[in-house]
């Protein structure tokens, strides 16, 4: 059908008399839309900007049979539906889109920025907290690369943020194995061409060197596939680290790998014109769970038992009662507990003397009198004999 191009009809409405002269006011009507425009947006974009899927994976849900609009089955995504037709997909039934909404998350090296991998490998949405929503993330970090990675629950705004248009600066610490010089960066700054594929000029800064290895800053404005480690490689640097520090305005700071803060509504309003979050004055960061070990899974575990009502408190607190029970350990700690009943033995002088002190004093001892008796009879006169008397 061709699209009316006819410009709108202009109404002319009095206004106003000044000086005796009605003013006259253009008024617009609005053109109705052609006939036979079906309402409402096409099923893909609704799925997207519901948050259940990106636009292109809404599409290819469709093709194999996994939406269906009012009880049908639907196998083509060109169809418009609106806010009175009901949506399934997978079995869930698609609500109105919430507000938008945008996550900081620091991936961590070793996880697939996928939902799902062929190879079995974990991924992001597999370590998120679980008090999250569903949500996509905007844009990739490889599997061996870490820091920021930016998630929303709204498909157009993931969309939106991933347009080369966008033109945000993001910028990547990058460790390499080499000492290079100024010199030796110069055509990552002229921009490269690698394997027949053009890189755009790349803002590249030498901060240190340490040791074998070098820390360097890089600036780019676009996003191709692996592209600051290809473009290294072509100037013979190896690229043994990879953190992304920032995405336009927003910021990795001091996030620590695993955790994930909310931004809030005034910085998503003031950087790109959406709505407030759910709730601005709640705690925003979560810390994701520690990654299961490689070798350990939780099908090796099996289905976990559903406890009874109160069950659960009455073995946290049991566990509580033994972790805090105390307990002795080793020779020492024995010999003390076996004696603990004993008297404590003291020694040197002074505790002598204090434990003389604490004993009843014993009763003095008579003195023995003399066996020997007094002479009888007078005692003689005349003083002593004189010698020879």
């Amino acid at each position: 059908m061709a699209e009316n191009t006819n410009p709108p009809k202009i109404a002319r409405v009095a206004g106003p008399k000044v000086e005796g002269k009605a003013v006259e006011r253009k008024a617009a009507v609005t053109a109705k839309p052609a006939a036979g425009t079906p309402e409402g947006d096409r099923i893909a974009k609704v799925l997207s900007r519901a948050g259940v899927a990106s636009r292109r994976e809404a599409e290819r849900m469709i093709e194999l049979g996994e939406v269906s609009v009012n009880g049908k089955v639907i196998t083509s995504p060109a169809l418009n539906v609106t806010s009175k037709d009901k949506i399934v997909a997978r079995g869930v039934v698609v609500g109105e889109p919430e507000q938008a909404r945008l996550w900081l998350y620091y991936k961590p090296d070793g996880l697939v920025t996928s939902e799902s991998d062929e190879k079995g490998r974990e991924t992001v949405f597999d370590n998120l907290p679980a008090e999250l929503p569903r949500v996509m993330s905007v844009g990739r970090l490889d599997l061996n690369s870490e820091g920021l990675l930016l998630l929303t629950n709204d498909g157009a705004l993931k969309r939106r943020l991933e347009l080369p248009s966008t033109g945000w600066l993001r910028k990547y610490r990058v460790r390499v194995n080499g000492n290079p010089m100024d010199p030796d960066l110069e055509p990552l700054r002229k921009g490269i061409v690698v394997e027949g594929e053009r890189f755009q000029p790349m803002i590249v800064v030498i901060d240190r060197i340490q040791g074998a290895n070098a820390w360097l800053t890089v600036g780019l404005r676009e996003g191709k596939n692996r592209e600051i480690r290809r473009a290294m490689a072509a100037i013979n640097l190896t690229v043994n680290r990879l953190i992304r520090i920032s995405y336009g305005p927003f910021r990795l700071n001091d996030l620590q790998p695993g955790e994930v803060e909310e931004v809030k509504g005034k910085v998503l309003r003031d950087q790109l014109g959406q709505g407030a979050t759910v709730d601005e004055d709640a705690p925003k960061r979560t810390r994701a769970p520690r990654p299961a070990s490689r070798t350990t899974t939780a099908k090796a575990d099996g289905p976990s038992k559903r406890l009874k009502s109160g069950e659960g408190l009455k073995q946290l607190s049991d566990a509580w009662g033994e972790a805090t029970k105390p307990r002795s350990f080793g020779t020492a700690a024995k010999k003390a507990e076996a004696g603990a009943g004993a008297k404590p033995r003291s020694f040197g002088t002074a505790a002598a003397k204090a434990e003389g002190a604490s004993r009843p004093a014993k009763p003095a001892a008579k003195r023995p009198t003399s066996t020997r008796s007094a002479p009888v009879g007078p005692k003689p006169t005349g003083g002593r004999p004189k010698r020879g008397a």
